[in-house]
C-alpha cells in the first residue's frame, strides 16, 4: 500500500469525523493475516463514541460505508479498510471468538448441539472461521434475517 493512499484515507475519516462535530485523532493498525495486509483505522475520541458506534455497530458500519464511498473519489487505486471507534470492534470480535471457543467446548462436552444467539453477518462469520479448524465441531447458520443464528453440532 503507498503510503499517499494511507494518508488520503486518514485524512478523509478525519475530516468527515470533524464534519460530523467529534473530536478525534486516526490511528492506522495494520495486521497481517493470511497472507494479506488489513488495515483497520481506529477513530479514538472522547466525544460520545457511542454516537458514533451507534446500537449494536450499525452506526459505525454506515460510517464505515460512507468513509470507503468518500476514499474511492480520492483515489483510483481499490483500499480496503476497516473502521473502528475506541477499539470497540476489535474488542467486540474478540468477545465472539471467545464465546465460539467456549460454545465449542460446551458442546463437546454436552456431546449435543448449541444455538447461539442471533448475529451479524459479520459476527457470524467470525464463528464459523474459528470454529473450521476445529475437528470435533461442526458449524452452520439457521434462521432468517436478523434472527439468523450459528448452531454448532459435535463433528
Amino acid at each position: 500500500m503507498e503510503e499517499k493512499d494511507l494518508k488520503i484515507v486518514k485524512k478523509s475519516i478525519e475530516d468527515l469525523v470533524k464534519k460530523m462535530g467529534f473530536k478525534a485523532r486516526t490511528e492506522l493498525i495494520t495486521e497481517d493475516k493470511d497472507d494479506q495486509e488489513n488495515l483497520t483505522y481506529n477513530i479514538k475520541t472522547e466525544d460520545h463514541s457511542d454516537f458514533l458506534i451507534g446500537q449494536y455497530g450499525a452506526n459505525l458500519q454506515a460510517l464505515q460505508h460512507i468513509a470507503r464511498l468518500i476514499v474511492r473519489k480520492k483515489t483510483d487505486n481499490m483500499i480496503k479498510f476497516t473502521l473502528d471507534v475506541n477499539s470497540y470492534r476489535r474488542q467486540k470480535n474478540e468477545l465472539i471468538i471467545e464465546q465460539a471457543v467456549s460454545v465449542a467446548q460446551k458442546v463437546i462436552k454436552e456431546k449435543k448441539a448449541v444455538i447461539m444467539s442471533p448475529m451479524t453477518p459479520y459476527e457470524r462469520r467470525l464463528v464459523h472461521m474459528e470454529l473450521a479448524n476445529k475437528d470435533y465441531v461442526t458449524t452452520d447458520s439457521i434462521g432468517e434475517g436478523e434472527s439468523r443464528k450459528v448452531i454448532v453440532r459435535p463433528a
